[in-house]
């Protein structure tokens, strides 16, 4: 069952890229964006995690931590991350328990490529309820990120 607003948002604990086990629970008292996105290296999904880079201030500003979460290893988003100077942690999903909690998987991607995270962006606010939900089909779509800082906005 996929995660719906208003409801608790969905635990997860995930491996960052230092190996370091990172779960929901450990950002409380923080409202959270949570960032799914398809794949490590690929052209929307740097440009994706590259602007929410510049934008990062705008997030801590509203009392924010933002992450990312895809289904590439711990190591290649730690490449990832150090070759686009990603200054947010990204999270590895690689056995799939986020992606199949928030219901943001494909059933097929590129190339027969199964259980890829669909792009898709998630608002958890500081009490851990799920404030806002957009999951994009095509994944060479950007989300709304004013969406987002709105929702951010409107939680204080």
């Amino acid at each position: 069952m996929a995660a719906k607003i208003g409801h608790k948002a969905p635990v997860f604990k995930l491996v960052d890229t230092d190996r370091n086990i990172i779960a929901l629970d450990d950002f409380a008292g923080k409202n959270v964006v949570i960032l799914f996105f398809p794949a490590a290296f690929t052209g929307v999904c740097t440009k994706e995690m590259c602007r929410t880079r510049d934008e990062l201030s705008d997030y801590n500003n509203m009392n924010a931590q933002v992450v990312g979460i895809s289904v590439d290893l711990p190591f290649t988003l730690a490449k990832f991350r150090e070759i686009n100077k990603i200054t947010f942690p990204l999270l590895s999903d690689f056995n799939k328990q986020a992606g199949k909690q928030y219901g943001v998987l494909y059933d097929e991607w590129i190339l027969g490529l199964k259980g890829v995270a669909k792009r898709s962006t998630f608002v958890v606010d500081k009490t851990g309820i799920l404030r806002h939900a957009e999951i994009l089909e095509d994944a060479g779509n950007f989300p709304d990120f004013d969406a987002v800082k709105n929702c951010l906005a409107g939680l204080g």
